[in-house]
């Protein structure tokens, strides 16, 4: 055993330090990675428009979503937040949910103040889903619950806007009585 032991060493003091020099390595670039998602996120946040991949770790993907929730840019957020549903990234994906909802509250409000209601409706409607959906990942998002409810009332304060493009379809009233005139006979 000492003998086998005394016929390794030099193998192992090759082996050893390329070993370790790999693990540094590998540890080098996961920091680069995470400075580098670092610095795009302060980017984003900052204003700056960074183009993002969609394999791109999730909190620079939330961080793109915001920073496009803040602008307005909604078409751009969807894949985005698929690509975070996909990687099941559920509180981040509420969370980007949220943004685009209030962006698309946002919109409406713009149209409103504009007395341009046909637009506004639907993008009302468009909201209240991705609130509900932001819920759905994470129940105890306190400003998803309020801005769903002004969102809820905003509806209910138009009757202008057609609900039945909206999430609501609700089926028509069953007639009880025919169509034809007069008085229904019978018991109470």
């Amino acid at each position: 055993m000492v003998g086998a032991l005394r016929r390794a060493r030099p193998r192992l003091l090759v082996v050893l330090p390329i070993l370790l020099l790999l693990i540094a390595l590998g540890f080098g670039a996961a920091a680069w990675r995470v400075a580098r998602d670092n610095a795009t996120i302060a980017a984003l946040a900052s204003g700056k428009d960074v183009p993002v991949s969609l394999a791109a770790a999730p909190p620079v993907l939330l961080a793109r979503v915001q920073h496009l929730a803040r602008r307005g840019v909604v078409e751009e957020i969807e894949p985005l937040i698929e690509a975070l549903d996909r990687l099941g990234e559920t509180d981040r994906s509420a969370r980007a949910r949220y943004a685009l909802a209030n962006a698309r509250l946002r919109q409406a409000f713009d149209h409103l103040e504009r007395g341009d209601l046909d637009p506004a409706g639907p993008l009302i409607t468009l909201a209240r889903q991705d609130y509900r959906r932001a819920l759905q990942g994470r129940p105890d998002l306190w400003d998803a619950k309020f801005n769903l409810d002004v969102a809820s009332r905003l509806l209910r304060d138009f009757p202008e806007f057609d609900r039945k493009t909206g999430d609501e379809l609700k089926a028509e009233p069953k007639k009880i009585w025919t169509e034809i005139p007069g008085q229904p006979r019978g018991e109470p």
